[in-house]
């Protein structure tokens, strides 16, 4: 699906993007293509998480190890719900911490493609207080990927620009939102031990 001269690229207000400017990567997503765009901290890679052949391609463009689940994000706790088997500490921290750089590592539903949680059963779920990244989850309807936008070992980018450099194809679109902040990943917190483990430290220190 990608665009000759590669991606196409489309400008977005990081504060208010409205349902017309997300529309295009909405329709890219259900296409079963690759969308570059900004969160909180770096710019993410956006396949439709139910999409197994889009997730593939995922792994494939970022020399992703396929022992590595990739991380997702949801628009609430009803769509976290619709993915995984969430128990009420997780659903008590998801009301503390979300939206935000809180990873929740929980129990995927049968239907979560295997590739998504590298057949390991579980699946990494946060709600990105971005309005660009949350409006493009909200706007699609289903959970959307969520790793940083860059080959397997190299620097997230925090730029459309940085972006392109990586990728010159393999992605159909970039919603340019200007720079993000950078800084630390998400924290990841896995729940399907107990006591919940932290599995790396990142931008939100957590209590449980």
């Amino acid at each position: 699906m990608t665009h000759a001269g590669g991606p196409r690229v489309v400008a977005v207000d990081p504060v208010a993007p409205t349902r017309v400017t997300l529309q295009a990567a909405v329709d890219v997503l259900r296409a079963g293509g690759l969308v570059a765009f900004p969160t909180e901290t770096f710019y993410g890679l956006a396949a439709s998480a139910l999409d197994p052949a889009a997730v593939r391609r995922i792994f494939e463009l970022k020399g992703r190890p396929e022992s590595k689940p990739l991380l997702v994000l949801v628009d609430s706790v009803a769509m976290a719900e619709t993915v995984a088997h969430v128990a009420e500490p997780a659903r008590d921290l998801m009301g503390r911490y979300w939206p935000g750089a809180l990873t929740l590592v929980l129990r995927a539903r049968a239907h979560v493609p295997p590739d998504v949680t590298a057949r390991s059963g579980t699946l990494g779920l946060r709600v990105s207080s971005h309005p660009i990244a949350r409006g493009l989850v909200e706007a699609l309807g289903v959970p959307v990927t969520a790793p940083s936008a860059n080959p397997n070992g190299l620097a997230p980018p925090t730029t459309a620009a940085g972006v392109l450099a990586y990728f010159e194809e393999g992605i159909d679109l970039v919603l340019d939102g200007g720079p993000t902040p950078g800084g630390e990943p998400s924290t990841v917190l896995d729940m399907t031990v107990e006591p919940p483990r932290i599995l790396r430290r990142g931008a939100v220190a957590v209590r449980v």
